[in-house]
């Protein structure tokens, strides 16, 4: 990805999560200047993707995404021209309180809109992260692809969050104008991932770096996507500035759970017999259709699962070798 002109500054929400912090890492490795929205500075993620010098390049702006006076002063003052959305709380969490989880997936995705709207002469492009959640379980569909424009049939307060932001970008761009880009990701997988369901198989990857057994917590079809990947992606989708209110559905490997365990172990022979996984198939479609993302970006990265699973291993073994490798998400 060719680095971004001077005149594009990037405004990175939830940037010390998973795939926030690998947003980071793409727009800090290819010369740009990133800017964080968040309460503090301190990211465990952002720190073992990133040297000291690297981290240098970032600055931190402090603020809270349900305040919105916070979020306006963010992007007004640092003439900020592409917002990428990603703070949110996760499925358990919307799970055990649904109004703080409202309050952060649904108002501050709002706050983001609205401030876009107060500041159109700077803010080109909004790109948000949705969530392949919005769907319902595979039954809902049959056992073929599902297809482009599907029913969503939302079975979490998680998904339905996030097909209510849909619904309001859709909104904000016919009253307003205001174009955006919405990015539905199944399971992202790579260094950094440790929190949710759909982080047992980079936990299992992890696992087997470090010579422990692991049990993976669902079974069935799953669509890895590896994070580099979806982090690219959604950049493309800033930088392409395409006009409406766009929703696009990542697509990464669809496989089934013992083809992953398998090609794990093909690539780490050393956590041969230590991964199983147990438990139902998770109820959300994985075998989704990704037409209209390669149709609008041909270039749209997908990197092959086997060479996925290598790379967040060696990623896994250096930072073992440095001392800087974390386990305890494995006894989650």
């Amino acid at each position: 990805m060719e680095p971004s002109s001077n005149s594009r500054r990037f405004l990175i929400t939830g940037a010390k999560g998973f795939i926030g912090a690998w947003v980071v890492k793409n727009l800090v490795e290819r010369g740009d200047r990133p800017w964080i929205f968040d309460v503090d500075r301190e990211s465990h993620r952002l720190r073992r993707l990133l040297s000291d010098d690297a981290m240098a390049s970032v600055s931190f702006v402090a603020g809270e995404i349900a305040r919105l006076e916070e979020l306006d002063r963010a992007v007004a003052g640092n003439g900020i021209t592409h917002v990428i959305h990603l703070a949110a709380l996760q499925v358990p969490a919307c799970a055990a309180n649904p109004q703080l989880g409202a309050q952060t997936n649904v108002l501050g995705t709002l706050n983001v809109f609205e401030v876009a709207r107060r500041r159109r002469d700077l803010v080109k492009h909004i790109v948000y992260a949705s969530s392949a959640a919005v769907f319902g379980p595979e039954e809902f569909y049959g056992t073929a692809t599902v297809r482009e424009g599907a029913p969503l049939e939302p079975g979490t307060h998680y998904g339905v969050f996030k097909q209510c932001n849909e619904g309001n970008a859709r909104v904000y761009y016919k009253s307003d104008g205001i174009s955006s880009t919405g990015l539905r990701p199944w399971a992202v997988y790579g260094v950094g991932r440790d929190v949710g369901l759909t982080s047992d198989p980079t936990k299992a990857i992890k696992a087997g770096v470090v010579g422990r057994d692991y049990t993976i917590r669902f079974t069935g079809g799953l669509d890895l996507q590896y994070v580099d990947d979806t982090a690219k992606t959604f950049l493309r989708c800033a930088e392409g500035e395409l006009p409406g209110a766009r929703v696009y559905t990542l697509r990464g490997t669809v496989t089934q759970m013992p083809d992953f365990i398998a090609a794990l172990e093909r690539d780490n022979p050393r956590a041969h017999g230590r991964i199983k996984a147990v438990g139902p198939q998770l109820p959300i479609a994985y075998d989704l259709d990704n037409s209209a993302l390669i149709r609008d970006f041909r270039d749209a990265p997908n990197t092959p699962m086997a060479q996925g699973i290598r790379e967040t291993r060696v990623l896994f073994e250096q930072l073992n070798a440095a001392g800087r490798l974390t386990i305890e998400d494995l006894n989650a």
